[in-house]
């Protein structure tokens, strides 16, 4: 360990630039094993809309918090947490260094920055009535309304438009009478990270995000979104609301044209990939950033070496450079 904490590299970036391919590179060179940072990982049966790694990549490097849950029995970010706090734990404690992947930027800071998720919130009548009321004409802006009168400085920090955020935000405001803020607190972070960023200028990054959703659909998304539909889950799942599945979901239902869809798809993942750089900001010191395009591969793997052994950690012999 590193003055009493458990070595963690930690690979961030917005959706489509190229994260999955560089962690296993480094998994390899570094002996390591990835723990996702993807809240959409984390369901079976969501395969091509999410760009989860291969069965074959997945045997090839061990993986952690892929395909733990069924799509209607949704994790909470506390669940998260709690399971990959012990998965890197375990990695360690077998000799083998953890990696952190991923871009959902809540479950990154969780981790790093050590919150403690509210234990509040439970009413599943009063989670039901919320809901209901988020799915109406102005119901969601309604419910934002009333969680920045209860608080104020949590209401901020959440996006006015994912009403499953907003929900259980007031929904622990009115269960527990506390701001939903006050009760994330932090702890002292248990992890000698060493965090690197894979960034694009925009006009690229946006075109490999709409190169991947034409590659999604010719790999057969629609028909995987069928069979999750076959199944009789309800549309307004979290994983259902994933990119790609939300379009499709309307298409399906007859609201828009295939051809509709898959422009909103695009869209929507290119405004998804602007709010992950809010979470991973470029102006953040503590991680460096690289263009992916223009950085060699081996000038990265020789700076998250070189990072590493200054933190004190032993890189395993023979394997960087081969």
């Amino acid at each position: 360990m590193l003055n009493g904490m458990i070595p963690l590299l930690v690979l961030v970036g917005p959706t489509s630039v190229g994260k999955t391919e560089l962690s296993l590179h480094l998994a390899a060179r570094l002996g390591a094993e990835i723990v996702s940072a993807d809240s959409r990982y984390l369901y079976c049966g969501l395969d091509i809309g999410t760009a989860k790694p291969g069965r074959a990549e997945l045997a090839r490097i061990p993986h952690h918090l892929v395909d733990v849950t069924a799509p209607d029995q949704p994790w909470s970010l506390a669940e998260y947490k709690r399971a990959a706090v012990a998965a890197i734990a375990d990695i360690y404690a077998r000799g083998r260094l953890p990696l952190l992947v991923g871009g959902t930027g809540q479950y990154v800071r969780a981790l790093l920055e050590g919150w403690q998720i509210p234990a509040g919130g439970g009413d599943m009548q009063l989670r039901a009535r919320l809901t209901a009321q988020a799915e109406t004409a102005g119901g969601l802006a309604a419910l934002y309304a009333q969680l920045t009168e209860l608080d104020a400085g949590g209401a901020v920090q959440i996006d006015a438009r994912n009403p499953r955020r907003v929900v259980r935000a007031l929904e622990v405001c009115l269960t527990t009478g506390r701001p939903f803020s006050a009760q994330r607190t932090r702890l002292a972070p248990a992890y000698g990270v060493c965090q690197i960023g894979l960034t694009l200028p925009r006009a690229e990054l946006f075109a490999r995000i709409d190169a991947r959703v034409d590659q999604m659909l010719n790999d057969g998304l629609l028909a995987e979104t069928q069979r999750l539909a076959a199944q009789g889950l309800a549309w307004d799942l979290p994983a259902l609301s994933a990119l790609g599945y939300r379009q499709l979901g309307a298409h399906l239902r007859g609201e828009c044209s295939l051809a509709e869809a898959v422009l909103r798809i695009k869209h929507d993942t290119r405004r998804f990939a602007r709010r992950q750089y809010s979470w991973f900001s470029l102006s953040n010191a503590e991680i460096t950033w690289f263009d992916v395009v223009r950085t060699p591969r081996a000038q990265i793997e020789q700076h998250v070496v070189g990072a590493l052994q200054k933190a004190g950690y032993e890189v395993p012999a023979g394997r960087i450079g081969t």
